[in-house]
This record gives C-alpha cells, structure tokens and sequence, in this order.
C-alpha cells in the first residue's frame, strides 16, 4: 500500500531521519516522504540531509530555515552566529542541492490533508494560489506568515512576539485557520512549534517534537493514521526558540 509518511523540523539531523525511516519501514518503491519544512539548520548534517532526501521519492513544504538558507546563498542575508550551513554553503554539490531545495512549494494540498510549515492564514479561500510562484529567496508576507506564525488575532494580525503567549485576542493559528473553514475536512499538518510538542488533535498533526534540540523526530503516516518517533542521539542546539 503506498503510504504518505509526513515527517517533522528534520534540521539536519540525517542520522535521525535515517533511524526513522527505518522504524517507519519506508519503502521508496510504493511510499513518499513529505516533509514539513526547516530541513537544514541548527543541526550537524544539512548537506547530508538534502543529499538523501533527494535520491528518495520526496515532496515537502519550506520552512523559515530553508528560506533562510536560500537567501544566504543569494547574498540577501547573512549568516546567524548560530547557523550550522557552512559545509553546505561551501560543498561541490551546493547549487544542485539549493536548486533541490528551492523547487519546494511553501504549501502542499490532498484531498485529505493540508501540509504547511507554520501556518495557514485564516483570510486565505485558497492557500495555494496566495503562495504560488512566491520566490523563497524575496521578502513577502505570504511567505512570512506561512513559514513563521504561531499565534495571530482572527485578522491573520501576528503579535510581535510569540513567547510569552500573547493575551486575547491573538490565538494559536489554526483555532481562526478551523472556524474560517467550514465544510473543509481536511486535516492541516504542520511542524515549526517545537514548544507545543506533538500535537494530536482531530484534524491536526503538529510534528515539530524538537529534534534538533535534543527531543524526538516525529512521522504521522496518514494511511495508517499512525505516529512513529525516534529520540535525538543528543541535543544539537540549544533551545531558545
């Protein structure tokens, strides 16, 4: 049976990733990967990462890290005290990975699942067509939004900061995304909310489980509606999200 297996912030940990798709039993003859954006950064094997995913049947969505990676390299933005994508940025294979990276969308849609790497904004009939064709590498809001919020007012209006929880009326996002949706079923998975852990919740999957910061890769297999984890071999970075 061929299988959607959705995959959390990977953010270069390849050796992670490998350990999970074996206790997923993925098998590239019959299941795609889809991952939830912010595949590179703060981790030890960005490169790596990028290198496996492309040999394997994979979609996915971008997410703030990746954004940041392609602006770097585009000489729009500069490296953060913080960032682990020199070896990337410096590797032989560099463009066709950056190239691999940048034919990602910023939002993916099936009949039964709405994939996003933060956030869909409560205002958007059709998300698809809000972000279609959207440079990664330029500035905008939609990109914005989709890639970085958390909490936001009914408006899609985010608070300046997101930590900690902003008052009434700013919410998480998907509580305005659920009531601005009526009579669409689909369940909205997501990644990019580390503090919130896993999130199981009837229409929505959050996968961001911290990998990176030494907590659990997380998978939601849509077919079998079943989550698969495996634990961080250590904390890369340090959490300060």
């Amino acid at each position: 049976m061929a299988r959607r297996i959705f995959i959390g912030d990977i953010q270069g940990c390849r050796s992670e990733l490998e350990r999970l798709l074996e206790a997923a039993r993925f098998d590239p003859a019959s299941d795609e990967l889809q991952p939830v954006g912010d595949l590179v950064n703060r981790g030890p094997d960005s490169a790596g990462v990028l290198r496996l995913l492309r040999t394997l049947p994979t979609g996915g969505v971008l997410g703030n890290h990746d954004v940041h990676l392609l602006r770097v390299a585009a000489g729009r933005r500069e490296l953060r005290a913080d960032d682990t994508l020199s070896e990337l940025l410096n590797a032989p294979d560099r463009e066709e990975l950056l190239e691999w990276l940048r034919q990602r969308p910023f939002v993916r849609k099936w009949d039964d699942v709405w994939m996003v790497h933060a956030a869909l904004h409560p205002a958007w009939a059709d998300p698809e067509l809000e972000l279609r064709g959207l440079d990664p590498r330029e500035a905008h809001p939609a990109i914005d939004f989709a890639t970085r919020a958390r909490y936001a007012k009914a408006s899609g209006e985010r608070p300046r900061t997101d930590w900690p929880p902003p008052d009434a009326p700013y919410a998480p996002w998907f509580e305005h995304w659920f009531r601005s949706r009526v009579g669409d079923h689909r369940t909205v998975v997501y990644g990019h909310w580390a503090r919130m852990d896993l999130v199981l919740r009837p229409r929505l999957r959050g996968l961001d489980s911290g990998c990176v910061w030494g907590g659990h890769l997380s998978a939601w297999i849509a077919e079998e509606d079943r989550i698969v984890q495996v634990r961080a071999a250590k904390a890369y970075a340090r959490f300060d999200e």
